[in-house]
């Protein structure tokens, strides 16, 4: 055999345990198709952490209206832009060289599985004795007319200029935080959402308020809808059919009243048209499918080894291996039915490297907290609000500390938390609304995995001021029962 272990996928659910396979004395190969690092280093979670901060800081000024904020604080997206790419472009060859220094082989090319124990990149073959599959996932295009027209968050996060009018499909993590954006930067955006509510898998009653927000800031939401079609306006070639086809996307009563006025000046934010089942019709300068992502699974020949696989992507046991036996899939491309985060993705490699130096138990996660990056943040970890609703199980403790100390918080008085603990008074779970929830949700995921109990939160001494500090100080009503 030429390697002990091929990865296919140079993301964090390869190298991070492949390094300690290699440690251990294993040969290794990661084989990558694009960049190294994939899809979270190169075009996800860095590159939407760069573009986002200084949005969230103009948040955080604009809670000084009238109250110490003078002047404007204005983010120059295409400087922004700038910086990005800089530091992108850094990335891959960032870890090229950590790939070296770990002493990981590396090939530039598509992985292909030709058997059990053989992948070919280019023109040659490797053989292995276990195989890895770490590709990801690849956002959703739908099969529409006109779905050519439409951009994924890579487009987006790749942009020259902001759009002033985007049509977002979709309203997961990529279109609410994608909306965030937009609504801060002074722009608006039409959402389209297929079923009733958006952010599913987060506490609904702090989703409405982001909503509510954003809707403050010239977001629009429609549900129950289902994209039919995406129109080119700038393509129609009749000037009265384009005029018309933008008067009947936005029920202007300008345009029908004089459909030829502005044939010869059409706004450069009604260049495309969404039709929707229902007959909604809505114009935009930019079209953007944030409809989820699906297994990036297509052409790495699965059918060679009579592996399947759906849009969740390769199923796997409980030592994330695939029907055959010496083939393993790590991070968001296996399907565990567990979130599919970087930090999973992280855990399941590191678990992987202990698998296959010789056997490990089934692999167990500890609680996980989850974060959409709109503005203000929602976050979850541990047993959801929902679930402690209906169950005698659990009590569910609202903790408005934003309101109770806004003055030490930036003055942002949404921040909140319900905090869900069972019958012992134990911490099982908490949902976050806040500026900073991502961190707060650091904190009760900590409380959560270690099961330190509020009497050994009541004994501690904390910083302060901080959000964690007033967060956890008012924990103290749950302990005294307050």
């Amino acid at each position: 055999m030429d390697y002990d272990v091929i990865y296919i996928g140079s993301g964090n659910a390869s190298w991070q345990g492949g390094r300690f396979l290699r440690k251990e004395g294993l040969k290794i190969l990661i084989i990558e198709e694009n960049l190294y690092g994939g899809a979270c280093a190169n075009r996800g979670c860095n590159s939407k952490a760069i573009l986002d901060a200084p949005y969230e800081i103009k948040s955080l000024v604009d809670n000084y209206e009238g109250v110490g904020k003078s002047g404007d604080f204005d983010v120059d997206w295409p400087s922004l832009m700038k910086l990005k790419r800089q530091r992108i472009a850094g990335m891959s060859i960032f870890l090229d060289r950590k790939f070296d220094e770990y002493d990981l082989d590396v090939a530039h090319g598509k992985g292909i599985i030709i058997d059990e124990h053989t992948v070919q990149v280019g023109e040659k073959q490797f053989t292995t004795d276990k195989i890895v599959i770490c590709t990801g996932l690849k956002p959703v295009i739908p099969d529409i007319n006109g779905s050519e027209y439409l951009h994924d968050s890579n487009d987006f996060l790749d942009i020259e200029e902001l759009p002033k009018h985007a049509i977002i499909i979709g309203a997961g993590f990529v279109g609410m935080e994608f909306a965030s954006i937009l609504a801060e930067a002074g722009f608006s955006a039409d959402i389209i959402i297929r079923g009733d509510m958006a952010l599913k898998y987060f506490h609904q009653p702090y989703v409405q308020r982001v909503i509510d927000i954003l809707k403050e800031k010239n977001i629009k939401f429609h549900f129950n809808q289902t994209v039919k079609e995406v129109i080119n306006n700038l393509e129609i070639d009749n000037p009265e059919d384009r005029v018309l086809n933008i008067a009947c996307a936005q029920n202007s009563d300008e345009y029908l009243r004089d459909p030829m006025a502005k044939v010869n000046n059409i706004p450069h934010e009604n260049g495309f048209t969404v039709n929707c089942e229902s007959g909604l019709s809505l114009t935009g300068d930019y079209v953007i499918a944030a409809m989820g992502r699906t297994a990036n699974v297509e052409d790495i020949g699965l059918e060679n080894v009579g592996l399947t696989y759906t849009k969740n992507g390769i199923k796997v046991n409980g030592h994330l291996q695939t029907d055959v036996p010496n083939i393993y899939a790590s991070g968001d491309v296996a399907d565990t039915g567990i979130a599919k985060l970087v930090t999973v993705a992280i855990h399941q490699s590191k678990y992987l490297s202990k698998e296959l130096l010789g056997g490990a138990d089934e692999i167990t996660y500890p609680a996980i907290p989850a974060v959409a990056y709109t503005i203000p943040r929602i976050a979850t970890v541990g047993v959801p609000a929902y679930v402690a609703d209906e169950s005698e199980e659990y009590e569910v403790h609202t903790i408005k500390y934003g309101k109770s100390y806004s003055a030490v918080l930036k003055n942002d008085m949404t921040a909140e938390a319900k905090v869900i603990v069972d019958k012992d008074l134990q911490i099982v779970g908490a949902e976050i609304l806040a500026a900073d929830a991502e961190n707060v949700a650091n904190m009760f995921a900590f409380i959560i995995n270690k099961k330190i109990t509020l009497e050994e939160l009541d004994y501690m001494i904390y910083t302060f001021p901080s959000s964690s500090s007033v967060c956890l100080y008012k924990l103290h009503n749950i302990h005294y029962d307050l």
